[in-house]
């Protein structure tokens, strides 16, 4: 059974590296060196930072069961992240667009350095502090580094196109080889150097002072709306009413809810869903495979943006079919197929397809990111940009709350179903939303916008006839 591992871990490597040596001319946009400069930059930024959010994922949960605490206190502290994430997202995504994105970065970045500090605590509320610390981080983390990304490219007056380019690098790079190498050197410390489980929480604050260090020597300042009448309550209604205003945004909204909330259910699914009689699984080793699919992904994905003629609102609907039928997989399974083998012993047939299905719903996920950055940079407003993204985070946590509270009153198979039939939903708001966005273009032709631009150039060009706060 090693060796299945192997082959699915060498093939999905060899692909990956074909896709990467073989990218052609058409494969690749021609930029500035300015670019490619400001790109670097952000990539090592946002690097360091992803470093520091996944070297203390492979044991976080070891950890609280080491210092005795039990099944149900390790889920309250979980769900506490999530919550912390969903009652404060909103507010400071609001403060990053007011107060500015850079100070919002560096924020992220001394919130997660505190949470890692209260895991050399055994005392539960200490804990409980630092994972209310881990989840405003979170917030940040998906906002605001985006946020000033956005910001940034366009104040510096690139190309809208290339924004594509730094967002499946990104995830390319972040998402997956960073993801990879941050498991293994966890693993290193923890066990193979016999530091313990602490020393990947040191390790992940070293890599987050060293990212704000950049941060604070090299970027700029940017903001959604710096002026000075406009309080938290009045970024809210201004981010409120984009939403109501502008179905795209809130079809963009429910798509990625929809989504991310299936794919953290699939986090806290695929362990049971692959060894459900205890079967002994290499879980560093599969979790590294799920990366490397997530970097093929993402690795298609830049091919796919580079061709400016394939929209991601198209490729998007095939994207989260897949996914639905990916998560259907253990369903069929459980029915047609043996998923159970010996306690102890190797993982069964039933498993190994499943596997297969779940690398593939991990490449989605990594075309996944860089496709909803894309779609988020053409329709979110600047003035607003993190409150919004927050906004859409709050049905998300709420979802995986729910999931979390739940995870042992349904059949696993249940819960699988309840995933594909949200991914099929998001297929079908896709659809909708490429509808929407082409009669939008074709409604807006006589004011001569170029084809790809965003709906805030429309609001600049009737901003008079037509105030976003209106």
């Amino acid at each position: 059974m090693e060796v299945f591992y192997y082959l699915v871990f060498g093939g999905l490597a060899a692909v990956v590296a074909a896709l990467e040596l073989s990218k052609t001319s058409k494969d690749r946009v021609n930029t500035s060196s300015a670019f490619n400069s400001f790109k670097n930059n952000y990539l090592v930024v946002y690097s360091l930072m992803m470093a520091g959010d996944w070297l203390q994922g492979p044991y976080v949960y070891f950890l609280y069961s080491q210092y005795g605490f039990d099944k149900g206190d390790i889920g309250r502290l979980f769900i506490a992240g999530f919550g912390s994430s969903m009652l404060f997202g909103t507010i400071v995504g609001s403060l990053a667009d007011k107060q500015g994105r850079k100070r919002a970065c560096i924020t992220y970045c001394i919130t997660y350095i505190l949470s890692c500090i209260t895991k050399h605590s055994p005392q539960y509320k200490v804990l409980m502090v630092g994972r209310i610390l881990g989840g405003i981080a979170t917030s940040l983390l998906f906002s605001a580094f985006e946020s000033w990304l956005v910001a940034e490219h366009n104040k510096r007056g690139f190309d809208p196109q290339w924004l594509s380019l730094t967002f499946s690098k990104a995830i390319f790079l972040g998402n997956g080889l960073v993801a990879i190498i941050s498991g293994l050197f966890a693993n290193l410390l923890a066990d193979n150097l016999g530091f313990g489980p602490v020393a990947p929480f040191d390790a992940a604050a070293c890599f987050l002072a060293i990212g704000m260090a950049i941060i604070l020597s090299s970027w700029s300042e940017n903001y959604g709306d710096p002026s000075e009448n406009k309080d938290l309550i009045s970024q809210f209604k201004v981010a409120a009413t984009a939403i109501a205003s502008d179905e795209k945004i809130a079809l963009l909204g429910a798509i990625q809810s929809l989504f991310e909330g299936s794919m953290y259910t699939f986090v806290f699914l695929w362990t049971p869903a692959l060894s459900p009689n205890e079967e002994d699984i290499p879980h560093g080793f599969i979790f590294a495979t799920f990366m490397l699919s997530s970097m093929l992904g993402s690795s298609v994905a830049s091919r796919l943006m580079a061709r400016p003629t394939l929209k991601v609102e198209f490729y998007m609907q095939i994207v989260f079919a897949i996914s639905a039928f990916t998560l259907l997989l253990p369903v069929i399974a459980n029915f047609f197929l043996v998923t159970s083998g010996e306690k102890g012993g190797s993982m069964s047939f039933g498993g190994c397809i499943q596997l297969m299905g779940f690398c593939t719903f991990e490449a989605c996920v990594g075309l996944f990111w860089p496709s909803i950055m894309k779609m988020r940079s053409q329709y979110i407003p600047e003035e607003a940009r993190s409150t919004i993204m927050n906004f859409f985070r709050v049905p998300l946590n709420i979802f995986v709350c729910v999931v979390l509270y739940n995870v042992n009153a349904f059949p696993i198979t249940v819960m699988f179903g309840m995933c594909s039939i949200f991914l099929f939903m998001a297929a079908i708001l896709q659809r909708r939303l490429m509808t929407v966005a082409e009669s939008h273009k074709s409604s807006i032709a006589p004011f001569g916008l170029a084809e790809g631009e965003d709906w805030t150039a429309m609001r600049e060009v009737g901003s008079e006839e037509e105030p976003l706060t209106a």
